[in-house]
C-alpha cells in the first residue's frame, strides 16, 4: 500500500525487536539482524532507502554502541537518511550521538505518563523531534480531568490529550493510531486546538492527582 509514495510520505519504521508469536516479543538489535530488517524493509517498500530509521529498543545482549553503529554504517551505505532511537534514556542519547547525528526519539509519554519528562527537555535542548507513542493518558483521575475539560471545549479526549502534547514542546511530533478517516480528522483537529494556561497546567499536575 505504502509502495511507490515516498514522494508524498516520510516513511519511518524500526528494528531490533523481534515478534515471534501472538502477545511475545524478543529482542535483536544485533548488526547482523538490523541488516536482514532494513533489507526487508526496504524491499517490501520498494525503496531505495529509509527516510526515518529507528532502534526499537537497547538489546540487553548486545552492545547499544554496536547496535547504533550498524545504523550509522547503513546511513553511510545510503540505506538510511536519519538515524532516531525509541525506548531509550538520555545516557542512551549522548552514547548514540558520539556515533551518529540522532534525529528522533520515540518513548511512551503523555499529560498523565511523564517517566520520560526529562529526555523531553533534553531533545529540545538538542534540536531531536520527540515521538511520544501512548499519547492519551489513563487512570480514573486523569480521564475525569480530561473528559471535563474536553466536555467544556466541545472537544473529543483524544484532541485534548494531543493539544497538551503540541503545547508541551515544540520538538513533539504525536503519533496517534487510527482505523478511520474519521478517526484521523478527528486526530488532525487537535492542531486548532489551544488550551489556555489553567487547562494545561491542569492536565501537567494530573500525575500528582491520580498517584
Amino acid at each position: 500500500m505504502l509502495a511507490g509514495s515516498s514522494q508524498d510520505l516520510v516513511i519511518a519504521t524500526k528494528g531490533g525487536w523481534l515478534r515471534p508469536g501472538p502477545n511475545q516479543w524478543t529482542h535483536d538489535a544485533s548488526p547482523a539482524h538490523l541488516r536482514k530488517a532494513i533489507e526487508g524493509s526496504l524491499k517490501r517498500l520498494r525503496l531505495d532507502r529509509i527516510e526515518l530509521y529507528q532502534l526499537h529498543v537497547p538489546d540487553p545482549v548486545v552492545p547499544f554502541e554496536d547496535s547504533v553503529e550498524t545504523l550509522a554504517q547503513l546511513q553511510r551505505d545510503g540505506k538510511i537518511r536519519l538515524v532516531g532511537l525509541s525506548n531509550v534514556t538520555k545516557e542512551h542519547i549522548e552514547r548514540a550521538r558520539k556515533i551518529v547525528p540522532i534525529a528522533s526519539v520515540q518513548n511512551r509519554y503523555s499529560f498523565a505518563d511523564r517517566e520520560w519528562d526529562y529526555v523531553v527537555d533534553y531533545c529540545e535542548q538538542n534540536a531531536i523531534a520527540f515521538i511520544p507513542w501512548f499519547p492519551l493518558g489513563a487512570g480514573k483521575a486523569a480521564s475525569e480531568i480530561l473528559n471535563r475539560i474536553a466536555n467544556a471545549r466541545q472537544r473529543a479526549p483524544m484532541q485534548v490529550a494531543l493539544a497538551w502534547l503540541l503545547q508541551r514542546s515544540r520538538i513533539m511530533l504525536p503519533i496517534p493510531g487510527t482505523t478511520s478517516i474519521e478517526h484521523l480528522e478527528e486526530n488532525l483537529g487537535a492542531s486548532s486546538l489551544r488550551l489556555t494556561q489553567t487547562e494545561f497546567g491542569e492536565l501537567y499536575r494530573v500525575p500528582r492527582l491520580a498517584a
